[in-house]
């Protein structure tokens, strides 16, 4: 066994275990393991971990007090196993660890894969002439995830078929009593509402709980999804709730977790977000579209979540530095699902 090296700017881990635990579980690793944070997530934090022979991602809990059944990294190596046996493009998983003493928290490790994460949906990187290309691809993906047989992969018990909407609102409802740093009269608003406009569609299929640009992985240079990340919010639920949170950033400007609202699409080689909804609904063949409902639902529950982010930040916990920044956009979204209303 080698050394091992934390990049400058990665919190700690105890490498010396680490390294010991990886030597045990993936055999044939050698040289130096160096080990980086990837980007500035919100939520399980992620590390490359990188030996002469081999690329690595571990992912894992966040370290302090956490919210019931939020950051659950079990449910995360469970989902992308059974959906890499379905064909669905998730990383290779190789190992889960619930033993606490070895980085702190639980965790797990996946294949290292080479591709392009684009979290803006302008596209900068991209050219105009293939913008389309990237966005229509998100939502085949989507719809391709949406069609999963969860029962044939084992599933059955990964969340609760049937009242996925009265269940959601009631359960971001309680979060939102839970974390929230102050009163807010939109999410006031949104809580007295959406009870009372729940859809009568009971459909239930694998929801992906984050289904955005920034958690998919493209091929290096083609419109084409190799990996859909970060399945911490996943369970069984209702597949227009994946639809309309992929499709926030049409109603969020470009400084709101890089939406496109005020853009000139056409111009940018953008499609609309009912191009981009249509696209959805005929790949996955599905008759009912995304709804206001489903739109004001997305934006409640993101808000809730920011709110949380900014909760562990007030506590000391969060998964990166400008947790409390990102946090305070939660008024923005809340804001803006009322004006849907």
């Amino acid at each position: 066994m080698s050394g091992a090296t934390l990049m400058p700017g990665t919190p700690g881990l105890d490498l010396p275990k680490l390294r010991a635990w990886l030597d045990r579980e993936i055999p044939g690793l050698h040289g130096e393991m160096q080990v980086r944070r990837i980007g500035a997530g919100q939520s399980n934090p992620t590390f490359f971990i990188d030996f002469d022979n081999r690329g690595l991602v571990l992912r894992k809990q966040p370290p302090g007090e956490l919210l019931p059944s939020a950051h659950a990294v079990d449910r995360e190596y469970r989902i992308q196993r059974a959906l890499g046996q379905a064909g669905v493009p998730v990383p290779t998983m190789l190992a889960y660890c619930d033993d606490r003493t070895v980085i702190g928290t639980p965790f797990y490790l996946m294949d290292r894969l080479t591709g392009r994460v684009l979290p803006d949906y302008a596209l900068p990187e991209v050219p105009a002439v293939e913008r389309r290309a990237y966005l229509l691809a998100m939502a085949e993906t989507l719809a391709q995830l949406h069609a999963v047989d969860w029962n044939a992969l084992g599933l059955g018990d990964y969340g609760r078929p049937g009242n996925f909407f009265e269940r959601q609102v009631a359960r971001w409802t309680r979060q939102w009593q839970a974390s929230k740093l102050g009163d807010n009269a939109h999410i006031d608003r949104l809580i007295d509402w959406l009870p009372r406009h729940l859809p009568g569609d009971d459909t239930t299929t694998i929801a992906h709980g984050d289904y955005r640009l920034g958690n998919l992985m493209f091929h290096p240079t083609e419109p084409r999804v190799i990996a859909v990340l970060d399945w911490e919010l996943s369970t069984l639920g209702h597949p227009l709730a994946d639809a309309a949170f992929s499709a926030m950033a049409w109603h969020m400007l470009p400084h709101e977790f890089h939406g496109v609202r005020g853009l000139d699409l056409a111009a940018e080689g953008l499609p609309s977000q009912a191009e981009y909804l249509a696209h959805y609904q005929r790949c996955s063949g599905r008759a009912a579209p995304v709804t206001p409902f489903h739109l004001v639902f997305s934006m409640f529950r993101f808000a809730v979540i920011l709110e949380g982010v900014a909760a562990r930040a007030q506590a000391g916990n969060a998964a990166s530095d400008d947790a409390g920044q990102v946090g305070a956009l939660a008024a923005s979204f809340a804001r803006q699902a009322v004006e849907l209303l």
